[in-house]
């Protein structure tokens, strides 16, 4: 397979974890958008990878930006590849950044690797295998930042949802590192304040960032939590958020406590999938 040019038909091609679709921007030439088994995963402008489709990457971009000073290089492990949109995006703006990927299935690597190119110049990395696995190999204080953004069809696997999971991540952060993960919930929340009470269970300062319709359970979609053993930057967060095409919301603190309604941290006995999406929610077929 080779790089794949302008088209308007979109590409399919098995993976191990079912199908994977390459659909073409029609709008900008090179971009394409990642779907596997029906559900949008990626939004990749190979030429400037800059340009952030999905909302909840430029909440993840947000995040990164603001870990440490602009350009500064950053150690980054990121659990879930899909196209590698936000890794794309730190290599452009942090250049001297280095960066491991973990992704499960190794078709779906092979098929990122060839049709949607990175910069050999980059120093970023794709390595196969389980992302709770390769994070407990990981060694101890070696990233400025861990991103989790995996999921198995439309959901979160039950065994990155745990505090067992999260003290991981902690341990493999230096000690003013940031922890970052994308979920999705809506309705009563029910996963998302878990998750919340999960991470304040390790980290001593968290943030959420979402869409205030969401963060009411009104509307199934993505919340940005946030969390770290140092100060997190929440006024330039909720300043950037603000500026969104779609505005969204920071809570933390107090607000953030009362967010998660005395729910229990979950650990690996009482973890769970995260939700099943609501039909006609992130593209899935209603």
């Amino acid at each position: 397979m080779g790089r794949i040019r302008r088209a308007d038909e979109t590409v399919t091609v098995e993976v191990d974890s079912g199908v994977a679709e390459l659909v073409p921007d029609l709008d900008v030439p090179d971009a394409w958008t990642l779907c596997l088994n029906g559900t949008p995963q990626s939004h990749v402008d190979i030429e400037d990878p800059t340009r952030l489709e999905f909302e909840y990457v430029q909440r993840l971009a947000h995040v990164t930006d603001l870990v440490a000073p602009p350009a500064a290089p950053l150690r980054v492990l990121h659990l879930g590849g899909g196209g590698c949109t936000l890794p794309r995006y730190i290599a452009a703006t942090r250049p001297r950044s280095t960066q491991q990927v973990v992704e499960i299935d190794a078709a779906l690597i092979d098929l990122v690797r060839t049709r949607l190119p990175l910069d050999r110049a980059w120093r970023l990395r794709i390595r196969h295998g389980d992302a709770r696995a390769v994070l407990a190999k990981a060694t101890a204080g070696s990233f400025d930042l861990v991103v989790t953004d995996v999921f198995a069809g439309a959901r979160t696997p039950a065994h990155l949802t745990s505090v067992e999971f999260v003290s991981l991540v902690s341990r493999a952060l230096r000690p003013s590192g940031v922890y970052a993960a994308n979920i999705a919930d809506g309705g009563s929340l029910t996963f998302a304040r878990a998750q919340v009470a999960t991470v304040l269970a390790v980290f001593p300062h968290a943030c959420v960032l979402a869409e205030p319709t969401v963060l009411r359970g009104r509307r199934f979609g993505n919340f940005i939590l946030a969390a770290s053993h140092a100060e997190l930057p929440v006024s330039d967060l909720t300043r950037r958020i603000a500026g969104d095409a779609f505005p969204g919301r920071v809570e933390h603190g107090a607000a953030l406590t009362r967010f998660t309604g005395g729910a229990p941290p979950t650990t690996d006995q009482t973890a769970t999938r995260s939700p099943t999406p609501p039909s006609g929610t992130f593209g899935l077929p209603a």
